[in-house]
């Protein structure tokens, strides 16, 4: 089929669609995700294609493949998902597909050595909703990905895809605004700004032309949130994008992409292609007068093209620094029209609204944060990934049960959220909800998603540094409290871990701070300071002890820690004396080993390879 050509159409046209589809046939559903194709996903897609030529078998007849966005359980795989009969297999490699078609696919079987093991309990779960990473979450933003293949069109049209537009279509720009602000979406990208009321103050700006633009320019540590969205249901960006459009009278979009996420580029170019070409983006799309097109603009990788002003400049070809905040992009965006920027998880859950309703939206999370979000769960915690859960849950409750813990069964110190200007949230404030205006009052901040977990070998200081020496790099240099006060913060606390601290440092770095968050031209000089702020107000014992009595207590600073053998524990295996790059362990067979404390560079080999703890860190 051709361009549709009406709201009515498109209906028919998922009917068409729908009939011609078998919901019973087998099928397996590859994640191809970045984090998938990295460790080897193509090679297991290849695989089942193969395997199933090979014994006569007829793709979408007999049984079919997809391989899809990312699942978001990223350190299991490469993941297969087999429907209909529910089952999720981790780490899967091409000697594998055999035996899945023989046992699952024809026998119905279980492979049990692929399935989720529980590293606490040790029980064993092959039902893919069952798992506690999936069990625990509500997918909105998320809803499609791992379903669809997001390069086939129908298969967004099948899942629902494009109606909430068809809907936008009969309604009022008004009303559309209006059910938006009704459903309590706030903005996904860090600020947390309600989107309605950012839409509804483009419009109040008078002129011809307005635009939309949407923020794919991730670069927090540890983030993936966006890009996964964008590789695994790039529609619903699309979607949300022309409803926004319709909402405030624009006819141009663009939407802005890491030049580090090339997957993602490549789906939304298809995508993108591919709505032209159902009449769904471009001119009179759907027949309804309203004319529409988007663009994706590539940025350069600078963290500070994140910032809504600086995006904009990249947009338009200049350098990519901020513009004072007291200039609105509502009034005065790109090319110095009135634009609406939000960021890809906030234009993926536009579509749900208009079609579920507000009301249905704001059902979820808490009073003052509305609807699910999008976490990327990384650090020391047994289950790392990507996960959607409704705004408000616990931190304890993402560590524990989605999370599974902590590594190793170490202890649970710390979270940091919101990136590199988010805040470290110590483990006894960890039922504190996850919500905007929560982890504000923490010191700390949504940011757009990021939770890294920490454990009890972790130094909070080091921490500290790490992000500030990050936000160095990044900075612009328009600004003096940023351009100056950063790198003076970072020398503090670099003196600090090398064992130079000072008693009056902890105080010269809080001023830095104050006169950083005012003076800052843009959010990211503004919200730098709080790693810093947040690990003196959590963990000020943790400073004491480094510039007091000159010691690391999580034994990372190097020039405050020392290496031992404890002799008693140690049953001369050798091993350590024989990984030690500096050769500076000696000792007989079966007898304690020594290290020799003027050679060690205290790089933790010896520390990593003990298998029976007797290498000390003092």
């Amino acid at each position: 089929m051709g361009a549709i050509t009406s709201i009515e159409q498109l209906g028919k046209y998922r009917e068409q669609i729908a009939a011609k589809t078998k919901t019973d046939l087998p099928t397996v559903l590859v994640c191809f995700g970045t984090g998938c194709q990295a460790n080897g996903a193509r090679p297991v897609a290849e695989a089942f294609t193969k395997l199933i030529q090979e014994q006569g078998l007829t793709l979408d007849v007999n049984i079919g493949i997809k391989t899809t966005g990312c699942h978001g359980y990223c350190e299991n795989g490469p993941l297969v998902a087999l429907k209909p009969q529910g089952i999720l297999y981790l780490k899967v490699k091409p000697e594998d597909v055999s035996e899945i078609v023989e046992k699952t696919i024809k026998a119905g079987q279980v492979v049990e050595r692929l399935i989720y093991k529980d590293k606490a309990t040790q029980e064993t779960i092959a039902k893919y909703q069952e798992i506690p990473f999936y069990k625990y979450q509500h997918r909105i933003a998320l809803k499609n990905i791992g379903t669809i293949d997001p390069t086939n069109i129908d298969d967004y049209i099948l899942s629902g895809g494009y109606a909430g537009l068809a809907k936008a279509l009969k309604m009022e720009p008004e009303a559309i605004i209006s059910e938006v602000e009704r459903s309590g979406l706030r903005g996904r990208g860090g600020g947390g700004f309600p989107t309605g009321t950012k839409w509804r103050s483009c419009v109040a700006v008078k002129s011809d032309t307005r635009y939309v633009i949407c923020n794919g320019d991730e670069g927090d540590p540890g983030a993936f949130m966006d890009r996964s969205v964008m590789e695994g249901d790039p529609h619903a960006v699309i979607e949300g994008m022309i409803i926004g459009a319709i909402a405030v009278g624009a006819h141009k979009g663009y939407i802005y992409v890491r030049d580090e996420y090339p997957l993602a580029v490549k789906n939304l170019k298809i995508a993108i292609d591919a709505a032209r070409d159902k009449g769904l983006l471009g001119e009179n799309i759907l027949g309804s007068g309203f004319s529409f097109d988007l663009k994706i603009s590539r940025g350069g990788g600078a963290f500070v093209c994140g910032e809504s002003s600086a995006l904009m400049r990249s947009v338009e070809g200049n350098v990519g620094e901020p513009r004072a905040k007291y200039i609105r992009s509502v009034e005065k965006g790109l090319y110095d029209e009135p634009t609406v920027l939000n960021n890809v998880e906030t234009w993926a859950n536009v579509p749900e609204i208009m079609v579920k309703g507000a009301d249905w939206y704001a059902s979820l999370g808490t009073k003052g944060s509305k609807g699910t979000k999008v976490f990327s769960l990384v650090g020391k915690v047994n289950n790392t990934g990507l996960v959607e859960v409704p705004m408000g849950i616990s931190v304890r409750e993402l560590v524990e049960k989605i999370g599974g813990g902590i590594l190793g069964g170490k202890k649970f110190k710390a979270v940091q959220t919101g990136g590199p200007s988010g805040g470290c949230i110590p483990e006894r404030l960890s039922d504190l909800p996850v919500d905007f205006d929560s982890l504000t009052e923490a010191g700390s901040m949504m940011g757009s998603g990021g939770i890294i977990v920490m454990d009890e070998e972790t130094c909070m200081v080091d921490v500290a540094k790490y992000f500030t020496n990050f936000l160095v790099g990044e900075s612009c240099g328009k600004c003096t409290p940023c351009r100056d006060g950063l790198p003076r913060m970072l020398d503090i606390l670099t003196g600090i871990t090398e064992g130079k601290g000072k008693e009056e440092d902890i105080a010269a770095l809080e001023e830095l701070c104050e006169v950083i968050s005012w003076g800052a031209l843009c959010g990211l000089g503004t919200s730098a300071p709080n790693p810093v702020l947040s690990t003196i107000k959590y963990f000020r014992d943790e400073y004491d002890a480094h510039i007091k009595d000159k010691k690391c207590p999580a034994g990372v600073c190097k020039a405050l820690i020392t290496y031992s053998i404890d002799a008693e524990a140690c049953t001369g295996c050798t091993l350590c004396a024989k990984k030690c790059p500096q050769e500076c362990i000696s000792g007989e067979r079966k007898k304690a080993h020594v290290i020799d404390t003027t050679k060690c560079i205290k790089c933790g080999v010896c520390k990593d390879v003990c298998n029976f703890n007797a290498v000390r860190i003092s």
